[in-house]
């Protein structure tokens, strides 16, 4: 969490996660922030960040250990999926699908793991 950031505000996602370090990815500092600019980052306007900020900020000074943050590519509806089937990103979109779709049918987050290079998803404690 980083109040003092020069884009408003933000919060380093913690890439690479397990799944980017298994596929040796390298990089750092991915950030979610405000200022509606970016060179990699999820930006979006202030009053987003300030909304969702808020909620993070909350949840972890009353105790919760972490919040999670789920990215995806678009939304991963099955005509989207059809429409992206020729990407070359398309294998690794089917994973993520997975999880996606547990939260459309649940509306909770799943608990994520990396397994075989693989994410896995189960119920969230």
């Amino acid at each position: 969490m980083n109040p003092y950031s020069r884009f408003h505000l933000s919060f380093n996602l913690g890439y690479p996660n397990t799944y980017d370090r298994a596929r040796n990815r390298t990089g750092s500092a991915l950030m979610v922030h405000g200022n509606c600019v970016s060179i990699g980052c999820y930006a979006m306007t202030d009053a987003r960040i300030e909304e969702i900020y808020s909620l993070c900020d909350v949840a972890l000074m009353n105790g919760q250990r972490f919040f999670r943050v789920h990215c995806f590519p678009f939304r991963m509806t099955e005509a989207n999926m059809k429409k992206h089937q020729k990407s070359k990103w398309i294998k690794e979109w089917k994973n993520l699908k997975a999880g996606y779709d547990w939260f459309e049918k649940t509306k909770r987050p799943p608990n994520v793991e990396v397994k075989g290079k693989r994410y896995t998803f189960s119920e969230a404690d």
